[in-house]
């Protein structure tokens, strides 16, 4: 199986060029239920250890349906399949136009979410214009027992409120977080975000990302973030699908004009360039710049004696 890493903002994608199951060539979001059904050893083998690492992406390339797009992508990680992956996106462009497979400027690449735009400026620079996004739910409240024992004050139940937002996946956002958003507390905001995931999903809400928002540490940045994933890694990027989440809700709350730029950070300091303008059913289209850096090619082998060779049970 041929593939090519590259990391986002230090959050890896690895594409797959050939090798994965035959999905047929039905609609993309029809491809993706397949492959989330009856393809998981598939995922796991090229996504969890020993092959892959807990952070990582994949993007399986598939033949579009729409013609005006230069290649279908199924994105998924060791646990899930996922609808869109800003991150991801820009990963593949930029590996794409290392292939000589599209050039600088703008193409369309077609999801099971729907088809996004990317521009690519240079070979590590790329600016996806994402699916229309939205708020869904204003202020919905969880009780956490023991939040404050894993936010380091106490064993006590608390009460903390955020929105439901979609941006290609479904996102609980929490600002401010409970816990402070600084990278020698990642061990307490996965924690917190595993508990708070499970607490919106009790309610019967669909969210499978959390993000807890904090200040950010360059002065010139909008905030700085922490999103947590369906298999419990945390995002070393700014998460595009998160950030495309997060504009809706600012938008819907007046806090961010059409057409006005922030800078957001991820947990590690790496950043997207955010923007947004008006979508056709009421929510918003959302602009994300970032840069990738392809760091290997190389072929996977997947040898019948392995004992591993679907990854390491979790």
């Amino acid at each position: 199986m041929h593939v090519i890493d590259s990391h986002t903002g230090g959050e890896p994608t690895r594409v797959i060029l050939n090798g994965g199951p035959d999905l047929g060539s039905g609609l993309l979001e029809v491809r993706a239920m397949l492959l989330d059904d009856m393809h998981r050893d598939f995922c796991r083998s090229v996504s969890a250890e020993p092959r892959g690492q807990v952070a990582m992406v994949c993007a399986l390339l598939v033949p579009p349906v729409d013609p005006r797009c230069v290649t279908g992508v199924i994105f998924f990680d060791a646990d899930a399949v996922l609808g869109m992956c800003g991150h991801g996106t820009i990963g593949l462009a930029v590996t794409l136009l290392r292939l000589g497979r599209i050039g600088i400027g703008h193409h369309l690449i077609e999801t099971p979410a729907g088809v996004v735009g990317v521009h690519v400026a240079d070979a590590h620079t790329v600016t996806v214009t994402n699916v229309e996004s939205r708020r869904i739910h204003q202020r919905v409240t969880v009780a956490i027992a023991g939040a404050g024992a894993i936010a380091g004050a106490g064993a006590v139940t608390e009460h903390i409120t955020g929105d439901v937002a979609y941006g290609g996946n479904y996102f609980f956002l929490v600002d401010p977080s409970p816990v402070p958003v600084i990278a020698t507390n990642i061990r307490q905001l996965t924690d917190m975000c595993i508990a708070l995931r499970e607490a919106v999903q009790a309610q019967g809400i669909n969210v499978d990302h959390v993000i807890l928002h904090g200040p950010a540490t360059d002065p010139a940045a909008h905030s700085r973030n922490f999103v947590l994933c369906p298999d419990d890694a945390y995002d070393r990027s700014a998460c595009g699908t998160g950030c495309s989440a997060r504009l809706a809700c600012l938008a819907a709350d007046g806090h961010l004009a059409e057409g006005a730029e922030i800078i957001q950070e991820s947990i590690i300091g790496s950043t997207y360039r955010l923007s947004w303008r008006e979508g056709k059913n009421g929510g918003v289209i959302p602009s994300i710049t970032g840069q990738a850096h392809v760091m290997a090619e190389s072929t996977l082998i997947f040898d019948p004696a392995d004992p591993f060779r679907n990854g390491i049970p979790t």
